[in-house]
């Protein structure tokens, strides 16, 4: 049996090039595009979101890498919740976070290791319900959120309106004069419905493509 929330390129293309031309249009002109493995738990995903908020790759991946040392750890592995929560705030400063990422990290941590978060969870939860739960860790905002649910749980419906890159693809590509608003990117985005996640990622990577 399928599970209809997770999403499959081929699935979602079928109706994305049926449903929109604009968009359909584009899919032929972007090409094949790979969707990597959801890659590490939830926690993980989560915890990296948090240290590489408003940094560079490169500084925010040696900052995430001595994150992991403190544990005595590299490359895949990553401490658990109950791991984190015995250290104290210096020790999580020394690894280069900032007092308000100790705090993130630290809230993070504490629903985690309650179980009020956890893969059972995020299972069973629609994509509000988590945005609702997830939105209440400090430092956690919507769009942390659903970019959570587009790469980690890989949620086939996922449209992130406020997002910067897929705003300028749909001025670019749907001839507007400027940057849509979050209603009108709901309007354009109808049609994709109920696979916006992978209209999304084509709209993203088009920004590398030049128009015909």
């Amino acid at each position: 049996m399928t599970d209809t929330r997770v999403f499959t390129l081929d699935h979602s293309l079928a109706h994305l090039r049926e449903a929109d031309p604009v968009l359909a249009a584009l899919i032929e002109q972007v090409g094949p595009i790979e969707v990597r493995p959801t890659g590490p738990n939830a926690y993980q995903a989560l915890s990296r979101s948090i240290i590489f908020q408003q940094l560079s790759g490169t500084a925010a991946g040696a900052i995430y890498r001595k994150f992991q040392a403190l544990f005595g750890i590299e490359g895949d592995a990553f401490p658990s919740p109950e791991m984190v929560l015995p250290l104290s705030d210096e020790e999580l400063h020394s690894a280069g976070l900032s007092r308000q990422k100790i705090a993130s990290i630290r809230d993070l941590s504490e629903h985690f290791a309650s179980g009020e978060l956890g893969t059972e969870q995020f299972e069973h939860w629609e994509d509000e319900e988590i945005i609702a739960h997830l939105t209440r860790v400090r430092g956690v905002g919507r769009w942390t959120v659903e970019m959570f649910l587009m790469f980690h749980l890989r949620r086939p419906d996922v449209l992130p309106v406020n997002d910067l890159g897929i705003n300028r693809a749909i001025m670019k590509r749907y001839g507007l004069e400027a940057m849509p608003k979050p209603d009108a990117v709901k309007t354009i985005g109808e049609p994709w419905r109920p696979h916006a996640t992978v209209a999304c990622l084509y709209l993203w990577r088009s920004e590398n493509v030049k128009t015909p």
